[in-house]
């Protein structure tokens, strides 16, 4: 269903790829959201994806590959908005999830650490966390969206992990040394 409709806009059809863009609208802004961490400048980003998705269109070789060409797209568009803003200086920005059961006290407080601790990574290394843990992709399926090798997918991966990790870590050890309960 869909590739017969990214076919369609291929060649054109703006009904076509209004449903294409209405479909994939949301998950593009949260994707964006996560990586930028500010509404605004996602809600910028996602627009220039889709308006450079309507442009690029014609000449997407393979439509099955459409999410991932449009992902692509959307990675660009947030990494214009961080260069365009001349600082790695981001808005703390929280997405409100709601919680498919009773949350717990320390849940609480472990996700408002995990918050804390994603926010002092690149965004580079947000945008691979988020591919992998939000989107699903394999490190071989982020370097074809990050038209990277895989290795190199691979490799920040695994650096992304550890300062995440070492980020998470220098925070409770700073807890712990102001003497309230880690």
């Amino acid at each position: 269903m869909q590739t017969d409709l990214v076919i369609r806009a291929s060649r054109g059809d703006e009904d076509a790829y209004a449903e294409l863009a209405g479909s994939a609208i949301d998950r593009l802004y949260a994707i964006a959201q996560r990586i930028l961490r500010d509404s605004a400048a996602a809600e910028d980003a996602v627009q220039v994806a889709l308006v450079a998705a309507w442009r690029e269109l014609p000449r997407l070789r393979d439509p099955e590959r459409f999410d991932a060409w449009l992902y692509r797209l959307l990675v660009n568009a947030c990494r214009r908005e961080l260069r365009d803003r001349h600082s790695h200086r981001l808005n703390l920005l929280t997405l409100v999830v709601e919680p498919s059961g009773p949350d717990e006290t320390g849940a609480v407080g472990d996700r408002d650490e995990l918050e804390r601790a994603f926010q002092r990574l690149t965004p580079d290394q947000r945008t691979i966390l988020v591919l992998q843990h939000y989107l699903g992709y394999e490190p071989t399926e982020i370097a074809g969206i990050l038209d990277i090798p895989a290795g190199t997918a691979r490799s920040r991966l695994h650096y992304a992990q550890k300062n995440l990790r070492a980020a998470l870590e220098a925070d409770a050890r700073a807890v712990t040394r102001e003497g309230r309960i880690a």
